[in-house]
């Protein structure tokens, strides 16, 4: 799920090409944008969550245990390869 605005808008609170560069803002605006860049930055992270919930879900579904092992089960070892010191 996309946030529907670009990396400047989630930084500035506003569009580059849709306004002038130089801003003026007085003290009460300026809690307004605050507040409003701060939930900009509470949307990204939502989407960034559920985009990373989807992406692992979508991982997973490739990957199973075909043996069914459990945590507790016993299996032999073969020590061919392993070198000790």
């Amino acid at each position: 799920m996309a946030t529907g605005h670009t990396l400047f808008k989630l930084n500035f609170g506003r569009y580059s090409w849709k306004e002038d560069l130089m801003v003026k803002t007085e003290l009460s605006k300026l809690e307004d944008f605050l507040e409003g860049l701060w939930r900009s930055w509470e949307i990204a992270k939502k989407s960034i969550e559920i985009a990373k919930e989807a992406m692992k879900k979508q991982f997973d579904k490739k990957r199973q245990n075909p043996q069914e092992l459990k945590k507790e089960d016993n299996m032999w070892l073969e020590a061919k390869n392993i070198h000790l010191n």
